[in-house]
């Protein structure tokens, strides 16, 4: 038996408590960035932001998927 994936929307309160900006905010931080993939801004929410991994994995993985239809 597997445990059940996680949807990366799952971390959003989370965030939203730890980080003090609403979703819609990272999401537009992420779109306006002049990085595209997807380490990248990882590494960009982290080191200029200060998230932590699997927050920032989370937003950018929601944020490129939603842009990509999926």
């Amino acid at each position: 038996m597997t445990a059940p994936v996680k949807d990366p929307a799952s971390y959003f309160p989370s965030i939203e408590q730890k980080y003090g900006r609403p979703i819609a905010e990272w999401k537009e931080l992420i779109r306006s960035s002049p990085l595209s993939k997807h380490m990248e801004l990882v590494n960009w929410l982290k080191s200029e932001h200060g998230l932590g991994h699997g927050h920032a994995n989370a937003l950018v993985a929601h944020t490129l998927a939603e842009d990509s239809g999926k």
